[in-house]
């Protein structure tokens, strides 16, 4: 018997106390583990980036890739030939050195019109183009006010409030009125209905929503008449 585990004999010294903690010490050898695989705390790291939606992309039935047997057909000159065969409507097309493009795939027949196809991609992709620089969707900016404003900053959330309103959102005008300014809501009214006042000295305004009170809270929306 190894006499290291006698029940009488411990460790006498720090040699033996640095002995018998090596008996006992797990290593990733002893427990066939690689380094990698060690008993070791990891940290999860959380992505915080925002993914962007992809473009929807537009697909084209072109040519042989129209698998309907019959489509309603129309010419160069946007005429209306009527319905044909897929097969004869691109033959005509090949005839003139165009192409065969469905250009309403959800009617019954489908819509093919005969066209240079790499012109009216360009154009549908222009059109496209243009009607997404005149889209603009509407959002509600905030202008927080407060009871002890002073005027120079009345001035400057004026002028932001006009960058707003000229740029097609509307505004939310507010004060939050906190401990004993609750007491005094129609300050915060009184400011808030000067405030619009000069506003609309400037630029004419279209109420969205009156002045309201909510918690402590008092609110407008206004846009740009």
């Amino acid at each position: 018997m190894n006499p290291r585990f006698r029940e009488d004999s411990g460790p006498r010294n720090g040699a033996d106390m640095f002995a018998a903690l090596r008996l006992f010490t797990i290593s990733p050898i002893s427990c066939n583990l690689s380094p990698a695989k060690s008993l070791t705390a990891t940290t999860l790291r959380i992505s915080r980036r925002r993914f962007k939606p992809k473009p929807v992309r537009v697909v084209y039935l072109v040519n042989d890739f129209i698998r309907v047997p019959e489509v309603r057909v129309l010419d160069e000159n946007n005429e209306h030939i009527g319905v044909l065969p897929t097969a004869e409507a691109m033959n005509r097309a090949r005839e003139k050195e165009l192409d065969l493009v469905v250009i309403q795939p959800k009617a019954e027949p489908p819509v093919a019109k005969i066209v240079d196809f790499g012109k009216y991609k360009y154009e549908q992709e222009k059109e496209a183009r243009k009607q997404k620089a005149h889209q603009h969707t509407v959002e509600v900016k905030g202008i927080r006010l407060s009871a002890r404003i002073g005027p120079h900053d009345i001035e400057v959330r004026k002028e932001q409030a006009k960058k707003f309103l000229d740029g097609g959102d509307k505004v939310k005008v507010e004060i939050i009125l906190r401990g004993r300014e609750k007491r005094h809501a129609d300050l915060g009214r009184r400011i808030i209905q000067d405030f619009l006042t000069n506003l609309n000295a400037e630029m004419p305004l279209r109420v969205d929503q009156p002045i309201q009170n909510q918690g402590g809270q008092l609110t407008s929306i206004v846009a740009k008449a």
